[in-house]
C-alpha cells in the first residue's frame, strides 16, 4: 500500500493536473460560479445549524474547509512539497486525515470542472435549472457517493480523535514546529477541526444530518423532476416560482 505522503501526493497531482488544463478563462470563471453556487446552496442546507452555537463551528469548518468557493492552490502546493513531513511530524491518525483531506479535494476538483464545462454550454438559463442540468449531465453519482463517504469519514475521525486528550495537547505542543517546517498550513487545517468537533462534543447527530442532507440533495438533482423549483430558493434564483 502506497504511503500517506505517495497518496497525498498523488490526489495533489491529481488536482494540478486540473489546473493546469483550465487554461481558458470562461472555465476557469465557470467553475467559480459553481463553487459560488455549492457554498451558497449548503448555507442554505444547514442554516438551522449554522445559528446553533453547538453546531456553527464544525458547520462552518465543514463549509469553509470542505464545501468552500476558496482558492486552495496555495495550501496545495505546500502540502505536495512537504508531504513526507507528515508521516515523521505527525502521529499516523492525523497522517489519514489530511490524505482524506487531500482525496476530498481531488475529487471534489475533478466534479466542479466537470460542472463547469456542462455549465458553460447553457447561459440563457437562471442559475437553478442551469445547475440541475449541467449535474445531471456529469453523470457521475458514484464520485458523488464517495465525495460523501469520505467527508462523512473525516467527521467521524475527527470525532475519535478529538477525545484523545494526548492528541490534543500535542497538536498544540507542535504549533510551531508545524509552521517551521512548512506545516503551517495543514495544521492550522487540523486545529480548526479539532477545535470545531471539541466544541460540538458528540458529533453523531450532525454527521448523522450532514449525511441524510446531502444524500437527499443527490436524490434530488439526479432523479427529481421538480429539482430546479427545490434548489431555486436556496440559490436566490428568483425566475423559478
Amino acid at each position: 500500500m502506497n504511503s500517506p505522503a505517495d497518496r497525498i501526493r498523488q490526489h495533489l497531482d491529481q488536482v494540478a493536473h486540473l489546473r493546469a488544463s483550465c487554461t481558458n478563462d470562461a472555465t476557469a470563471q465557470a467553475v467559480r460560479e459553481i463553487k459560488v453556487l455549492q457554498a451558497r446552496r449548503f448555507e442554505a442546507t444547514y442554516a438551522d445549524l449554522l445559528q446553533d452555537p453547538r453546531h456553527r463551528p464544525a458547520t462552518r469548518f465543514f463549509l469553509n474547509e470542505l464545501y468552500g468557493d476558496h482558492d486552495f492552490a496555495q495550501r496545495d502546493a505546500q502540502f505536495g512539497r512537504i508531504a513526507g513531513a507528515i508521516e515523521r511530524l505527525f502521529p499516523e491518525a492525523v497522517a489519514q486525515l489530511a490524505v482524506d483531506m487531500a482525496e476530498l479535494h481531488a475529487v471534489t476538483e475533478q466534479l466542479d470542472a466537470t460542472l463547469g464545462a456542462h455549465w458553460q454550454a447553457s447561459p440563457q438559463l437562471s442559475p437553478a435549472p442551469r445547475y440541475v442540468g449541467a449535474w445531471r449531465q456529469t453523470g457521475t453519482r458514484a464520485q458523488r457517493t464517495q465525495q460523501l463517504r469520505v467527508v462523512l469519514q473525516m467527521g467521524h475521525e475527527l470525532q475519535r480523535l478529538t477525545r484523545m486528550k494526548s492528541l490534543r495537547l500535542a497538536l498544540r505542543m507542535m504549533r510551531g514546529p508545524a509552521q517551521a517546517g512548512g506545516l503551517g498550513a495543514l495544521h492550522a487545517f487540523l486545529e480548526r477541526g479539532f477545535e470545531a468537533f471539541s466544541h460540538m462534543g458528540d458529533a453523531s447527530g450532525f454527521l448523522a444530518a450532514v449525511e441524510q442532507r446531502e444524500s437527499h440533495w443527490m436524490d434530488v438533482l439526479f432523479d427529481d423532476p421538480q429539482a430546479a423549483r427545490q434548489l431555486a430558493p436556496l440559490l436566490g434564483d428568483t425566475r423559478i416560482t
